[in-house]
Parts: C-alpha cells; structure tokens; sequence
C-alpha cells in the first residue's frame, strides 16, 4: 500500500519523500526493519526510537514515521510526522494488514490476576464449539498449528495486527487476548472493537515509574476496554466492579 493511501485521515503528514512509496510492513523495532518497511520511532523510557531511524533505513525501511525530523537519514527515505506515534501506529497497522480484527470475534480480558486463566477456558470453550480460535496473552500467541512467545502479554499494535492477520488468513474465526493496562495506555490495541471484554478482579498492580502513576490511574485505563467492546462481562463480587464500569 503506498503512503498516501496508507495514512489518509490518520493525521500523519508527509515531512518530505515520494508520497507512492509502498509499504508492506510496519515496526518499531528497528532490528525487525526491511525492505518496505515504515519504522516507527517511539519515544521509551530507557530509549529513544528516533536514535535507531538510521538503523533501519539502512536494513531497508523505506519510511519513518516521527515525532520531530530526523536529520541524516538519506534523501530517498520518506519522513512522516505524527503528534501521538503510537496512536499513529496503531491505525497505520490495522489499516494496512487489512483491519483483521474486523473478520473474527474478538474477546478481550483484563484484570489483575487471572487473565491468563480465563482467556485459556475461553478458547477451550469456543474450540469445543467448533470455532477456530486465536490466543494472545502472557504465554505467548498461539493458534491452530502455530505458537510463538512474546515480549509483552499484550503486543505492540504493529506486531499485534500482522498476527491477527496471520490468524484470519489461517481460517481463525475468533480470537481471545489479554489485554493489560499498559496495553491500553499505550495504545497496543488502538483500533480493535472488541466483540465481549471480560473484567476478572482488580488490585494493585503495575505502579510506579514507566507503569502508572497511581491505582487511580491503573484503574482508570482497565476501565477503557468496556468504552471499546459491545458487550462487557465482568465479576459482580470484586468491589472495584462498579468504578471499573463507570469511569
């Protein structure tokens, strides 16, 4: 897909190169960069992307996606600029792998403790039905025939998307993920309309420096996943049940 078609009503803006270049994937590791790629400098806490964009134009990205110009990088690499990378991303990924999301069930579960568990019966249960099911989560991302380890329990939207394309092209008609609260606030799965999200417990969890700022804050983004699904359900027994609907 070329980059005109590829960041329409993104708000991405071509800084400079041929708006035709064509893309066929999308990173933000630079180490995962190739030919056609569009590397995505994000800023993190112990690194900054934009230091690796010369890495990956040289194993052949042939775009990069910034918050600011990346001086040196070679005339023919085309530069994009987006406020929110990794919002950006998000969209630019789905759009490009064909939005998979769209052709499976999608049941995503978030809490503190037992997501893994739950989203593991989940897919038992569907499979028992007959359903051809998808599982992303902490012990990695497996389907029928396929299993392969992550680093986070809930992928980084660019490699999220291309194995749930993988997914739907291999015949999965549903998929159950973990989604965790980082995943939510940084945006890992931007895009996806959840079909059920499911609400195990919550305690405190993930606070401190890189994480959340607060429980207030931790709540909060667990609480995004039921402004993203049509249906929630949730343990009526965990006492932050109510705020976890609410805010």
């Amino acid at each position: 897909m070329d980059l005109r078609r590829l960041t329409q009503n993104t708000g991405c803006r071509l800084l400079r190169g041929d708006a035709l270049t064509e893309i066929t994937s999308v990173c933000c590791d630079s180490r995962c960069a190739g030919p056609g790629a569009l590397f995505v400098c994000l800023p993190g806490r112990h690194a900054d992307g934009h230091d690796f964009a010369a890495q990956a134009v040289a194993a052949g990205a042939a775009a990069v996606l910034c918050t600011h110009d990346v001086p040196g990088l070679p005339a023919g690499c085309a530069v994009l600029l987006a406020g929110d990378p990794r919002r950006a991303m998000a969209a630019l990924a789905a759009r490009l792998y064909g939005e998979p999301a769209r052709a499976m069930t999608m049941i995503g579960v978030t809490g503190t403790k037992g997501k893994t568990t739950t989203a593991h019966l989940l897919a038992a249960i569907l499979q028992a039905d007959g359903r051809r099911v998808g599982l992303v989560g902490t012990n990695g991302v497996c389907w029928p025939g396929h299993r392969h380890d992550l680093n986070h329990t809930t992928p980084e939207s660019c490699d999220l998307q291309l194995l749930l394309r993988r997914m739907a092209d291999d015949g999965c008609d549903a998929c159950v993920m973990e989604v965790s609260s980082l995943g939510l606030k940084m945006d890992r799965v931007g895009g996806i309309a959840f079909d059920v999200g499911v609400f195990t417990n919550l305690s405190p969890d993930h606070i401190g420096p890189g994480e959340h700022a607060s429980y207030a804050e931790y709540r909060a983004w667990k609480s995004v996943l039921f402004r993203r699904c049509k249906v929630g359900v949730v343990n009526a027994d965990d006492r932050e049940t109510p705020a976890i609907l609410v805010l």
